[in-house]
């Protein structure tokens, strides 16, 4: 079969890696600190066994004892990222989660890069400032407070960054952060997502089909935000918080220079969502991304997304049902082989190996369920 023009262009920067976004940053760094608690082993065909022996990385996976991809990988939400990156390859995505530390120096200096973009960017808006955090409390309260402070600039139809959306979608939660809030001329609500690319080309379709699902993840879940749609027992529950718990005394001090008098987490979050509800906030109209080459700062070209509510529903489920459990991780289709070039994952991916049928014995956990009972 010849191959197509994406084929032969395929390079470093379809990886999914190369043009991440702000957002994409803050989100790579959360998840890093959530996966402590995950094997640090590096990618291998080859895995230590119990008793010290090597053991095939198929056998290892046989061998664990989890119901669910979000508890063997001790999840307690998702970011809206991990969903995106499924849009690219799925397996991929799972492999990033099981060997969380193979960062190549390559994709190191893409993120040194890309976040000091990020920097520049937000300082333009805001001045930031450091909070010690010790707590998930603490940490979730950081995220209220710069949605209380950014929610009467976005009243006053200002220009705001890094603002944090999160809810229950298809009974997880999803978190993630939105690059840019502004209104056009006409006074619609713009989502502006800023992709920077190390080389000075736009991306191939798929990268681009990725993207346009993550914005319009982005506008599900903040217009669910503004609609009173996400509720704190949701919250509390999924991210397993305490909101009674007090939070720490600079968290406090900081939230009184806001101007805001709260001890716990839990009359934190009756603050902005009794503010999320009462500030007639509009939903989102327009969904851009801007690309741009990372060494010059030139603007490589923008992207209007048509948010297609009913199509992105479907593959949220189709997504979280792996998620879930209920089925196995899938590689790409034959016709998408091409982006195995420059994956990571390639000499161990089992996907890849079948040709694309996933090797595992393991059975969707749904089946197990069944025959246990």
């Amino acid at each position: 079969m010849a191959e197509t023009r994406e084929e032969e262009t395929v390079s470093a920067d379809a990886s999914g890696f190369s043009d991440m976004s702000d957002s994409e940053i803050l989100e790579l760094v959360d998840a890093q600190e959530s996966s402590a608690s995950v094997s640090k082993t590096g990618p291998s065909s080859e895995l230590p066994g119990k008793d010290g022996k090597a053991t095939s990385l198929q056998k290892w996976k046989r061998d664990l004892d989890v119901s669910s991809p979000m508890e063997q990988f001790h999840l307690n939400y998702l970011y809206v990222t991990d969903l995106s990156t499924q849009n690219w390859c799925e397996q991929q995505m799972v492999y990033g989660k099981e060997f969380p530390d193979f960062l190549t120096p390559e994709k190191a200096a893409i993120l040194e890069t890309g976040a000091s973009i990020h920097l520049a960017r937000e300082l333009e808006v805001h001045d930031l400032v450091t909070i010690p955090i010790t707590t998930k409390e603490d940490a979730w309260a950081t995220k209220f407070l710069n949605i209380l402070s950014m929610i009467p600039t976005l009243q006053s139809e200002g220009r705001i960054r890094e603002f944090p959306v999160f809810g229950e979608v298809e009974g997880v939660l999803l978190v993630g952060v939105i690059d840019e809030l502004h209104y056009t001329a006409k006074g619609e609500l713009e989502l502006t997502e800023l992709k920077t690319r190390k080389r000075p080309l736009l991306p191939l379709e798929a990268q681009k089909k990725k993207d346009c699902f993550q914005v319009s993840l982005y506008k599900y879940i903040f217009d669910a935000m503004v609609q009173g749609k996400v509720i704190p027992a949701s919250l509390i529950h999924h991210a397993k918080l305490c909101p009674e718990k007090p939070l720490g005394p600079l968290v406090q001090r900081h939230a009184q220079q806001g101007g805001f008098s709260v001890k716990s987490l839990g009359d934190l979050m009756e603050l902005v969502f009794l503010s999320l509800t009462l500030s007639d906030l509009p939903v989102i109209d327009i969904l851009k991304i801007e690309y741009i080459h990372q060494e010059t700062a030139t603007v490589l070209g923008t992207e209007i997304v048509a948010f297609e509510e009913k199509k992105v529903r479907s593959k949220v489920q189709r997504y979280m049902a792996y998620w879930m459990g209920h089925r196995e991780p899938q590689g790409v289709d034959v016709e998408e082989a091409w982006k195995c070039r420059t994956c990571n994952y390639a000499d161990i991916c089992e996907w890849r190996k079948s040709g694309g049928v996933f090797t595992s014995t393991l059975e969707p956990q749904a089946k197990k369920n069944q025959t246990s009972e």
